[in-house]
């Protein structure tokens, strides 16, 4: 019967992330820099929260947009966190992680052959999302850009059938941002044009140093953008599944409409642990970020000190160093690292064919897990170069 399943469905892919944390579970002694995992635990006053809503018996369906004070806390939050302003009401719907949040984005606005402008290296869970709707990925390089989608990038892709942009900053795999004068001049290109932007903003809340800026804040582009977040990275809340999509009300009212039909509401227990999260615990991401900033800077500086060719992130919590030096493809990197020296990392290609040469590790692991794999890693580039 395979014969008849969906062509689209059948032509896509498990994530390579996935592909190469399966991989490693089959070794023993890794340690293991792949997955983007937070290894904080969810604050006690959030948990306390859902297992409060289980004992309330707070366990029916919410309305579909989620509950009325969840969204009216988030509103409050991206107001007071970035400057964004939208209307609880009927301009914000609780998904089921940020991953539900673009997936009814895209089905909403997408039509056959719809193009969709994405910086490429770049997560790999935005182009299966892309195709399942219909729509065309256009990967741009960036790389040559300190992974940065600029507007003269953007430009040059833009065609007839261009339906949308993703700018998905701070980003998944290189940490890098756009600052102010970056989508201010991505603004002055797209505002007069039919494209919708998706400014997925997932790691917002984890940037060292430079300030996280929404296109949405530029005169002339709340109108036809989409911004998505969530609590997974901010709030360490991965498995909890909250995400939101903030949007006018007239993309927000058909959003709705998908998100109804698909899982007809996010996880009642779940709301209720997030609407902790957006209340008591607006700054739980502070004590996180210093900690991944410490991270951040002993890896990068371990890594340099190596020899290794890497563009410094300022948001998230991975590093994408080039490996071209070495000779080695990033598959093969990979995998003689795992079997010389027990350390697990993702190979670029996992992030479109614009990573390979690239190899991504995340740093959401404790300092001690750090220290022993830089080690490693150490070993095994200087078993390279003998």
């Amino acid at each position: 019967m395979e014969h008849l399943i969906n062509p689209r469905v059948k032509e896509i892919q498990i994530s390579g992330i996935r592909k190469i944390a399966n991989l490693i579970s089959q070794y023993d002694n890794v340690l293991s820099l792949t997955i983007g995992q937070p290894d904080f635990p969810t604050p006690e006053h959030i948990l306390e929260a859902g297992i409060e809503a289980i004992n309330n018996h707070k366990t029916v369906y919410t309305p579909n947009h989620g509950l009325l004070e969840l969204r009216k806390a988030a509103s409050r939050f991206m107001e007071q966190k970035y400057g964004l302003m939208y209307k609880a009401e009927d301009e914000i719907i609780v998904t089921t992680g940020a991953s539900e949040a673009l997936d009814i984005t895209l089905r909403t606005i997408l039509e056959e052959g719809s193009e969709v402008i994405l910086p490429a290296p770049i997560y790999p869970g935005y182009e299966p999302l892309i195709r399942l709707a219909g729509g065309v990925p256009v990967l741009v390089d960036t790389t040559a850009h300190e992974f940065k989608l600029t507007a003269e990038l953007i430009a040059a892709n833009l065609s007839e059938r261009t339906r949308a942009i993703i700018l998905c900053y701070p980003s998944n795999p290189t940490g890098q941002l756009l600052n102010a004068d970056d989508l201010q001049a991505i603004a002055n290109l797209l505002r007069d044009k039919n494209v919708f932007v998706i400014s997925d903003e997932i790691y917002s809340e984890l940037i060292y140093g430079p300030k996280h800026h929404s296109i949405a804040t530029i005169p002339g582009m709340r109108e036809k953008t989409i911004v998505i977040n969530g609590l997974s990275k901010s709030h360490s809340m991965t498995g909890w599944r909250i995400g939101f999509t903030f949007a006018p009300i007239e993309l927000t009212q058909h959003m709705v409409k998908v998100h109804q039909y698909n899982v007809t509401c996010a996880s009642s227990i779940s709301q209720y642990a997030a609407l902790e999260a957006l209340t008591n615990g607006v700054d739980d991401a502070e004590p996180m970020k210093i900690e991944y900033k410490a991270r951040l800077d002993f890896v990068y500086d371990r890594m340099v000190s190596m020899g290794f060719e890497v563009v410094k992130p300022e948001g998230a919590f991975y590093i994408f160093p080039s490996i071209t030096k070495f000779g080695l493809s990033s598959l093969d990197f990979t995998m003689k690292l795992l079997e010389q020296e027990r350390v697990g990392i993702v190979p670029g290609d996992a992030f479109s064919a614009y990573g390979e040469g690239y190899v991504r590790l995340s740093y959401a692991y404790s300092m001690e897990v750090l220290v022993e794999a830089m080690e490693r890693l150490e070993r095994f580039v200087r078993s390279l170069e003998a």
